[in-house]
């Protein structure tokens, strides 16, 4: 487990848009060999959330609150040596944000930590046109779909990225998550056959356990 001490002062960094302090952080972490997983749940999930509730209770900015995510998402780069490559994957997962979600670091994180796990994770980034998700799951044959929905306001989005799925790959199953589930949106998508809400990294685990047996 990351020492709370650390924890705070990376925490303190990132709202002081410290990128530097952050970086030595995560450095100092990665020379003593830290687990990865720890590092993803227990530092950048864990400082990314409790970013998040103090912009919601307008205890810090909007401004703040995404140069924080940009400044993760940076972090995330310092770790990528150690969590790709490697022998090739028999599970994959396709991950994207759907058309017209432009925040895309939810989704990246997803993608990395499966990538942790032995999987190979392809993630498609911010606004993923709907055709060519459905391209890459054509050729990809993928062992999950990931999709994900940090505003409320794009679930139309995702409820037609489910519909076509669904008809095109009616057996694949699906996961949808997201910071816009925590405003509503899930009875929406319960309809779906094999379609699951993962809304924490330690849930996601669980999920792919059950496709690893």
């Amino acid at each position: 487990m990351i020492a709370q001490e650390i924890y705070s002062g990376y925490l303190t960094a990132l709202l002081a848009a410290d990128r530097a302090a952050c970086a030595r952080v995560v450095q100092s972490l990665l020379a003593s060999e830290v687990d990865l997983k720890e590092l993803y749940v227990h530092l950048f999930q864990r400082s990314m959330y409790q970013i998040g509730e103090l912009w919601e209770q307008q205890k810090v900015s909007f401004a703040v609150e995404h140069l924080a995510t940009a400044i993760t998402e940076r972090m995330l780069t310092l770790v990528q040596a150690q969590v790709f490559g490697g022998q090739p994957r028999d599970r994959t997962i396709i991950v994207a944000c759907v058309a017209d979600e432009y925040h895309q670091f939810g989704g990246r994180m997803i993608a990395d930590f499966c990538e942790l796990r032995g999987w190979r994770g392809y993630f498609l980034g911010a606004n993923t046109p709907l055709a060519d998700l459905l391209s890459l799951i054509a050729a990809r044959r993928p062992t999950l779909l990931g999709l994900s929905l940090s505003v409320l306001a794009n679930l139309p989005a995702l409820v037609k990225a489910l519909d076509a799925v669904r008809s095109a790959h009616p057996h694949l199953p699906i996961l949808v998550g997201g910071q816009a589930f925590r405003w509503g949106g899930l009875a929406a998508v319960q309809g779906f056959a094999d379609v699951s809400f993962v809304g924490s990294l330690e849930t996601l685990e669980t999920r792919m356990l059950a496709h690893e047996q």
